[in-house]
């Protein structure tokens, strides 16, 4: 691989430590150093390319270092043409990069196969693999620009698979006779995951609070008495711009700001896009019941607690 590009003369802070002796100091210490991008030059001896943060950073990490009876030295050097190349080397992420882009590659094999929203789940985890290689890649190659192209055509070709419509169609799914979906059963198809399990309890809080969820594999018919949503070819399921909750939302004329405002987090969880700060928090729950619940109906019961605190934090009682 190319050595990333450097300008002939170029500054560096070098860190020279004796990390502490105690064993959890050092595993702070070192995460730390790992999560700046530092460069090992040898044991205890680590480098930065001259940048705002390593000025910012290192000095405070080294105050760290004495307070937890380590001790540090922080030298700011100028090298020469071939001693920036050998320093640079160091910060080469191509390798990253690299398995990133096989990564993305294999999932095409599951398009057409593997639920879209799991592919989705997949190739916004690695988006954001992306976000934390680069922020920390201090001479951008063309494999940094391969990598960003290939996540931009995942991304793209990922939404095609999630909303198959060419035109935002919501409108046509909106409720003349809201009578006809009370005591109904409503179906969707496995892996439940966010949008998924939203919709299931907006339906069961909101719209059809004595209406039965179930769920089934994707081979397996839908009753036809029943109401299908989630999926491409439900009664309700992504638009061109919406997930299925959001249409759900709209077809059923809910303009509750509380739900809105989780219709962004699901619509971030399920196909990215706008980042939404509480999203991450509400996936690692997601994923806790994931875990916990030994069998569907047991994870959406789970779900069900988590957007139920959801609403109860973000509803604004009215105005007198």
């Amino acid at each position: 691989m190319a050595a990333p590009p450097t300008s002939k003369n170029q500054t560096w802070h070098v860190l020279v430590t004796q990390l502490p002796d105690e064993a959890n100091a050092r595993m702070r210490i070192l995460r730390m150093l790992e999560a700046m991008g530092c460069g090992i030059l040898r044991d205890s001896v680590f480098v930065l390319p001259d940048a705002q943060a390593a000025r910012q950073g290192l000095p405070k990490l080294g105050e760290h270092i004495s307070a937890n009876g380590g001790t540090h030295h922080l030298l700011n050097v100028q090298s020469d043409e071939a001693q920036s190349a050998a320093f640079a080397k160091l910060f080469n992420r191509d390798n990253r990069y690299v398995e990133l882009i096989k990564t993305l590659e294999s999932l095409r094999a599951g398009f057409g196969v593997t639920d879209p929203t799991s592919i989705s789940r997949t190739v916004i985890k690695l988006a954001r693999e992306f976000e934390a290689i680069s922020s920390l890649d201090f001479f951008p190659s063309a494999t940094r620009e391969r990598a960003e192209k290939a996540l931009a055509a995942a991304q793209s070709d990922v939404r095609k698979l999630l909303f198959p419509q060419t035109a935002d169609s919501s409108t046509t799914q909106r409720i003349t006779a809201r009578a006809r979906y009370f005591r109904r059963i409503w179906v969707t198809r496995q892996p439940l995951w966010a949008d998924r399990l939203a919709s299931a309890w907006l339906i069961r809080r909101f719209i059809d609070v004595e209406g039965t969820v179930l769920w089934g594999e994707r081979t397996q018919a839908v009753p036809e008495t029943a109401v299908s949503f989630g999926f491409e070819g439900a009664q309700f399921c992504n638009t061109a711009t919406q997930v299925t909750y959001e249409v759900l939302l709209e077809a059923f004329a809910l303009r509750d700001p509380a739900l809105k405002r989780i219709a962004g987090i699901i619509h971030a969880l399920d196909i990215g896009g706008r980042e939404v700060p509480e999203a991450a928090g509400v996936e690692s729950l997601l994923q806790g019941a994931q875990r916990r619940a030994p069998d569907e109906k047991a994870l959406l019961a789970e779900t069900e607690k988590t957007f139920d605190l959801l609403y109860d934090a973000y509803f604004e009682q009215p105005a007198k």
